[in-house]
């Protein structure tokens, strides 16, 4: 990649204010051994400067192609400035950013700038077949509303046993060495579901930490199973589940004071936003900006697929 990197917000905006700077940081990530053709694989091309896009030498369908062809931004008239910039917020602002805010920084819709923030999350999934070995934390937990802020008529109807009923179920598991987190949208807390979960993301024979809950009994029979009563205690030696906890009290502070009202129909995609940044909190903003931008080709969301609708795209995404 270019050598002028910018390390800062500041920076970015600046540098990626001009087209050519954001053609060559594109180039330089999807083709760094020369550009192709990505409908043929053909390295034969041609570029048509003046538009910025190139025309492939061997004939079929879609023979000129932009750095946009097969990512996130294809089919979108947004300049490549703006959509590094919201690359750049949402890849790097700890609590995640509003579609609001998104909208005011760029000089677009609100909806455009929703519409720009689910495409990010996409190129922000981490699928990897490797399952997680040493230690593992596993929990759940509920997304939904508080008790205190509904109704009393919703509170009867919704609120029942633990206060679980009407709220989405999260899980997560934690691999306490590399300190990289892995959550799963599921339908309900039953034991056969999250010991599902479990044996798909955790190798056998691993060191597996949760609470006292009655759905992950059965699991030592294939893992070291440790288990924490927080009817006694919240810690024992290395028994524990503090660490998925904590992320927890992270990934509420940013449904709750960022984005308020989340479906769960697109709950998984705001999960695969703060996975990403807090599996990547090591590294600095730039690497972040890169990790995001290297994941756009072959992630393409449209509309249609993001909503479940038949209504057209604004002309502006």
């Amino acid at each position: 990649m270019d050598a002028n990197v910018p390390a800062t917000l500041h920076e970015a905006v600046s540098y990626f204010s001009n087209p050519d700077n954001c053609l060559s940081t594109a180039i330089a990530l999807r083709w760094p051994n020369g550009v192709t053709c990505p409908t043929c694989g053909s390295a034969e091309v041609t570029l048509l400067a003046t538009r910025r896009i190139w025309k492939c030498k061997t004939k079929h369908p879609k023979q000129q192609f932009s750095a946009k062809a097969g990512t996130i931004f294809e089919d979108s008239t947004i300049g490549l400035d703006k959509w590094f910039t919201a690359i750049w917020l949402i890849s790097n602002c700890k609590n995640g950013i509003s579609s609001c805010e998104i909208a005011r920084d760029l000089g677009v819709t609100q909806k455009t700038g929703w519409f720009m923030m689910h495409r990010i999350r996409k190129a922000m999934q981490q699928g990897t077949f490797e399952k997680f070995t040493g230690e593992v934390e596993a929990d759940e937990t509920f997304i939904g509303g508080l008790a205190r802020f509904m109704h009393k008529d919703k509170r009867g109807q919704r609120i029942k046993g633990t206060g679980g009923a009407g709220k989405a179920v999260v899980m997560g598991l934690l691999d306490r060495h590399s300190k990289k987190v892995r959550l799963i949208h599921l339908p309900n807390v039953q034991g056969e579901t999250l010991k599902k979960q479990v044996r798909r993301y955790v190798e056998g024979g691993t060191y597996l930490f949760t609470d006292a809950f009655v759905g992950y009994h059965g699991l030592d029979r294939e893992y070291i199973h440790n288990v924490i009563d927080h009817a006694e205690a919240y810690v024992q030696g290395n028994v524990h589940t503090n660490t998925i906890e904590n992320f927890w009290s992270l990934l509420k502070r940013g449904l709750k004071g960022t984005y308020v009202s989340v479906e769960p129909f697109h709950l998984f995609r705001y999960l695969d936003e703060q996975a990403f940044r807090y599996n990547n909190r090591k590294a600095d903003d730039a690497d972040r900006f890169t990790e995001t931008l290297i994941s756009v080709v072959g992630r393409r969301l449209t509309y249609k697929q993001l909503t479940g609708k038949t209504d057209t795209v604004d002309a502006s995404i």
